[in-house]
């Protein structure tokens, strides 16, 4: 096959899965509504089921909730019918996954889950199958044209519903309001989680990475360190080597505005007293947390006389390129 031809046709798939998500975009109703609500007001968990392809969806919808903290574990329709619907409580959501709407395996435990007493989302091609009809709740994907050139390989019907899965969770993940810090919890091995299970000594900067001046010092001094140390900022620090201040870049634009000539200025013009501050013994979600919550960028680590001792910038603790702290 022609080079032309492979990419013609890899175009072609593309296109066809493209068009489906976008007539299922154009087709979300109010039972997408519903269904979030059930997931939303669940007392138990979230039971994921499916089988084959859809099965295999049915994982990752699953993992992805309980990535954002949502309880959730997948069961086989297959191995449900030998004992493992035990798992399910009268607390729980039940999201059965089938395109047909008709899988044999999946419609053979729905009447042992309604007695059960839990709640069921299906979704699934067809607002009139069997599945939908036996479901409180129904997410259809609408008719879905698989994009083999035959029309029967399950591709286009697993990225909808995979699709339809990530819409999900993720909208759960805004309305929950979980935060990366709270993400970082349920990721202890990702990147994100080390950072932030560990100390704040662990990632501090320090030494001569710490932007620092006196307190008798010019602002042409001041202008030098904060551009020779990158952090768009510097500390000010008094002859004991106390902490006295901090001044940002911005609070020299603002001081530039006023007074053009900075020479005829000095450094308590434009510098803020009394920086929050840090002890290296904290976590680094606490250091977060408070940067989060006075929307800062950074915090400085301090000793028993009030000294610093390292800072903490809000890329060391989430992972940005140019101060990713490594471990």
């Amino acid at each position: 096959m022609e080079k032309e031809k492979i990419l013609e046709q890899a175009k072609r798939i593309i296109e066809t899965e493209y068009e489906n998500l976008k007539k299922i975009r154009e087709n979300l109703d109010y039972n997408f509504v519903s269904a979030v609500e059930l997931i939303l007001n669940c007392k138990g968990k979230v039971v994921v089921t499916g089988i084959g392809k859809s099965g295999i969806i049915g994982r990752k919808i699953s993992a992805t909730l309980a990535s954002i903290g949502i309880p959730s574990t997948f069961l086989h329709p297959g191995e449900a019918l030998h004992g493992d619907l035990g798992i399910v409580t009268e607390n729980d959501v039940v999201i059965a996954i089938s395109n047909s709407g008709e899988t044999e395996e999946i419609l053979r435990i729905i009447p042992s889950i309604k007695k059960i007493g839990a709640s069921i989302i299906s979704i699934t091609s067809s607002k009139n199958s069997t599945l939908a009809y036996r479901s409180d709740v129904t997410i259809s994907t609408g008719e879905i044209v698989e994009a083999d050139i035959f029309g029967i390989i399950p591709s286009s019907s697993t990225t909808c519903q995979l699709v339809i899965g990530d819409a999900l969770a993720l909208t759960l993940l805004s309305l929950k309001g979980v935060q990366k810090k709270d993400f970082a919890f349920y990721h202890p091995g990702g990147s994100l989680g080390r950072r932030l299970m560990l100390k704040v000594a662990d990632v501090m900067q320090t030494g001569e990475r710490i932007p620092c001046v006196s307190d008798n010092a010019t602002l042409i001094d001041v202008v030098k360190e904060i551009n020779s140390k990158n952090l768009g900022f510097t500390l000010v620090v008094d002859k004991e080597g106390k902490l006295k201040g901090i001044i940002t870049d911005g609070d020299l634009r603002r001081l530039l505005a006023k007074k053009p000539d900075i020479t005829k200025a000095s450094i308590y013009d434009c510098m803020t007293p009394n920086p929050k501050t840090v002890e290296e013994d904290k976590l680094a979600v606490h250091a977060l947390q408070i940067m989060e919550s006075l929307e800062i960028t950074c915090l400085v680590v301090v000793d028993e006389e009030n000294r610093p001792k390292g800072i903490v910038h809000l890329h060391d603790l989430l992972g940005k390129k140019e101060f990713k702290v490594e471990f």
